[in-house]
């Protein structure tokens, strides 16, 4: 049997906090002073990596701005076929 099945996949998106930075004509070197951050976790924002989240709420503080004001989660749904014998 040949049963189709959707996967929905997501990452976190960092774009909302630096078009942020860009509306406040902030530089990136000025937010890790201000939020005590590194330039490598900020970095990492920029690369779509994982970091810590006591980073995103020194971002959040120092900016006075809410998660989602400075991320968001893109959802991407895959549909994969799966053969499925007549026992499941």
């Amino acid at each position: 049997m040949n049963k189709k099945i959707r996967i929905t996949r997501g990452k976190i998106s960092y774009i909302k906090l630096f078009k942020l930075l860009l509306d406040r004509k902030m530089k990136k070197g000025d937010l890790c002073f201000i939020a005590g951050v590194s330039h490598s976790s900020l970095a990492k924002l920029g690369n779509g990596e994982n970091v810590n989240t006591d980073v995103l709420i020194k971002i959040c503080m120092a900016l006075d701005v809410g998660l989602d004001e400075i991320m968001e989660l893109e959802k991407k749904s895959i549909s994969e076929s799966l053969l499925m014998s007549d026992e499941d």
